[in-house]
């Protein structure tokens, strides 16, 4: 049986073989213009749940990043401030063993070593104190301004930690426990140099301080010894945190971006073959009755 195939048919069927040509058209039209591979979800929906996957995942890497740096400026800012304070140390550590020459020290030079003990006291006392965005680095999770007050006590947060996420399960602690450092109290640093310069003053030997103040030196160099391991640990994870950037983004442009080359050698293929089928179907399809009995 032979099927009878009507002007309208043909028309109808031109028509959708038209748009379908014009659809491909504007579809390369718009990957040309944006550079994207597809703009709505529905053009590809494999590519578009990977894009957010990808996306996810690329945010997620920043907010490491942003973790990565501020813990960075914590741990900079903790070693920092142990490091002068262990110079302070080492020069009041000189200043006591000179105290305790008492045969070749008269009382003038004694104050004179007294009073600069004092100053030392005073610029560890500050270094102790250190912050960082109104936040001290030696009082964990305190809220106060200060870790130690005027009175040497230790007002952070005893056995409290502040932490910074660097990567997926993985924390790094960034300061240090003030009162591990530089001890509370009766039993600290400050503490430790006011004795020395009573002493001096008395006219008691200071020789017999040595000993407290070099155990006080090894705790800071302990301190500072595992401040500088994890400064270590958070300088990997951002080495890991650029490398995982710029995979992430090499993915995300596999998915989402095109070959600009590539489109437009299409594009201009796609055009082509609209022109043609215009061209074919305008001859076929003729406009009126007297073209047809032409």
């Amino acid at each position: 049986m032979i099927s009878r195939v009507t002007a309208s048919a043909m028309t109808q069927s031109a028509m959708r073989h038209l748009q379908a040509n014009l659809t491909q058209l504007s579809r390369l039209q718009e990957q040309a213009t944006s550079q994207r591979a597809f703009t709505n979800p529905s053009d590809d929906p494999a590519a578009a749940a990977t894009a957010l996957q990808v996306h996810a995942q690329q945010q997620r890497n920043d907010q490491y990043a942003r973790n990565i740096d501020d813990g960075m400026a914590w741990v900079t800012t903790v070693d920092s401030a142990i490091s002068s304070s262990t110079s302070l140390l080492r020069r009041a550590r000189d200043l006591t063993v000179q105290g305790a020459n008492d045969g070749a020290l008269d009382s003038t030079a004694k104050e004179s070593i007294a009073v600069e003990l004092e100053g030392i006291r005073d610029e560890l006392l500050a270094q102790a104190n250190t912050s960082l965005l109104g936040r001290s680095v030696f009082a964990g999770t305190s809220d106060a301004g200060v870790a130690f007050d005027a009175a040497f006590g230790y007002t952070g947060a005893p056995g409290s930690q502040v932490v910074r996420r660097v990567s997926d399960g993985v924390t790094v602690r960034v300061d240090a426990d003030g009162s591990a450092v530089f001890g509370t109290g009766a039993g600290s640093v400050f503490a430790l140099l006011d004795s020395v310069v009573a002493d001096l003053r008395s006219g008691t030997n200071v020789g017999s301080h040595l000993t407290a103040i070099d155990q006080r030196m090894t705790a800071m160099l302990g301190a500072q010894g595992a401040v500088g391991a994890r400064q270590s640990q958070i300088e990997r994870a951002k080495e890991a945190a650029v490398d995982n950037s710029v995979s992430l983004e090499a993915r995300r442009a596999a998915v989402e971006d095109v070959d600009s080359v590539e489109v437009l050698v299409r594009l201009q293929a796609q055009e082509l073959v609209y022109r043609s089928a215009l061209a074919v179907t305008g001859r076929v399809l003729q406009p009126s009755l007297m073209d047809f009995l032409r």
